[in-house]
């Protein structure tokens, strides 16, 4: 099933603590690139959120971000330790009497000792956050890739519908091709008895011509290696694995076939033909690119 590069998913998932929301874009890409931003606290997630979205994203450049919205902040507010502030206060105050400094120990001094402010009982454990955190990730990857899927149906339907309109190009080059070689006999023979006036025509030198022509305009090959292309291009767009890249290939092996049928032409009809085909194959092209 073909799956687009582009998409937008979504998910949230609710703690005691707080609420995780998080979003991802993917956007087109050569290969898979993918960039988290989360807050500070959840920064030791970061690889495991990769992971996660890299089990299902396997191309396209793909931004996760992770909001945290903190229920109340208030009520996790570190805990003054009076008895260890006090300690400190008069440690100083004994050091101060000794050493004839000044004896008022300004509270920002005290505060910032070690024990003196205590992280309150119901503060946040990270640790204890992750479930929920990649549950959230889980929820938004899966709508992603949800949004992924369905562009990817819809651009499978346009190059099939392509793809069978050069095919049925192609199958008229491949019809047009021996008549063109009949109608450059009968040219060249009528060209002959012009110039010739009534002179009998060398039938031989006429036939070498004719053969000539029919081996420099033979497309044959051409026509087979495209066919087998097609056939190659329809296979990709029914694998359940990502194809944007064989699609890719595939797609600038049929154009070198075409150019060189069209190098090979003489007739106007198949030009015409070669000219449409040209022009369909390079908005299938464009389309490829959108393609995981």
């Amino acid at each position: 099933m073909l799956k687009s590069m582009t998409g937008y998913g979504k998910g949230e998932a609710a703690t005691l603590h707080g609420t995780f929301l998080v979003e991802i874009r993917s956007v087109n890409h050569r290969y898979g690139e993918i960039s988290v931003r989360l807050p500070r606290l959840f920064y030791a997630f970061e690889n495991e959120i990769k992971r996660q979205a890299a089990a299902v994203l396997k191309r396209g450049k793909i931004d996760i971000s992770v909001q945290w919205d903190e229920t109340s902040a208030a009520s996790f507010a570190p805990q003054l330790d009076m008895a260890v502030a006090r300690g400190y206060f008069d440690a100083y105050t004994r050091v101060a009497k000794e050493l004839n400094l000044p004896q008022d120990a300004a509270p920002s001094f005290i505060m910032t000792q070690k024990g003196v402010m205590k992280e309150a009982a119901g503060a946040v454990d990270e640790t204890e956050l992750q479930p929920q955190l990649l549950e959230a990730v889980r929820t938004a990857v899966y709508a992603l890739n949800e949004m992924r899927t369905v562009e990817g149906e819809a651009l499978a339907r346009d190059l099939q519908a392509r793809r069978g309109q050069i095919a049925d190009w192609s199958t008229q080059i491949g019809e047009r091709t021996p008549l063109v070689v009949t109608e450059y006999q009968q040219k060249l023979k009528i060209r002959l008895e012009q110039l010739l006036d009534g002179a009998d025509i060398d039938a031989g030198r006429l036939a070498q011509e004719v053969a000539f022509l029919a081996d420099r305009s033979d497309v044959t090959e051409e026509l087979v290696r495209l066919s087998s292309h097609f056939n190659q291009f329809d296979e990709a767009l029914n694998s359940s694995e990502p194809v944007g890249r064989k699609l890719d290939f595939l797609m600038q092996e049929m154009n070198r076939e075409v150019n060189t049928i069209g190098s090979k032409s003489n007739d106007a009809g198949i030009t015409t033909l070669v000219i449409q085909i040209k022009a369909e194959m390079e908005k299938m092209r464009e389309q490829v690119q959108n393609v995981e």
